[in-house]
């Protein structure tokens, strides 16, 4: 059985080209990578995505922001909580708040891709993929 994380190699992508002061990335693309992107832009973490093909195959393309000044990188953490070896689910009462609200949990519920909120909200528990702040 492969346990192959295209999650966290996602993640670990928009961590390095940030620390890297890259204005844009591209990686391989999902249904759930491209959700994750499209919910990190709507928290205010990324400029801008956009999916694309090249021939047979699905891409992202992830415009990065940066703190006025363009030092500081918007995102300044970025961890994998659930893995293909550990899995970690969660209850809606029991979703952690990341950095006392500052920063954002991002969940794969029954009622698709969503942040902690999103997910506390709808009243839906399920896994913790990641943390973001």
């Amino acid at each position: 059985m492969s346990r192959y994380d295209f999650i966290g190699d996602f993640l670990t992508s928009i961590r390095n080209a940030s620390k890297a002061h890259k204005e844009k990335l591209t990686a391989p693309a999902s249904v759930i990578t491209v959700r994750i992107a499209e919910l990190l832009k709507s928290e205010g973490f990324i400029e801008n995505v956009k999916p694309f093909n090249d021939g047979n195959k699905n891409f992202v393309r992830i415009h990065l922001k940066y703190l006025p000044g363009g030092k500081k990188s918007a995102i300044q953490g970025l961890k994998r909580i659930s893995t293909p070896g550990l899995r970690r689910y969660v209850g809606y009462q029991e979703i952690p708040k990341v950095l006392g609200g500052f920063g954002v949990a991002i969940l794969s519920t029954p009622k698709g891709v969503l942040t902690g909120r999103q997910a506390h909200e709808a009243k839906a528990g399920g896994e913790i993929l990641c943390t973001v702040w």
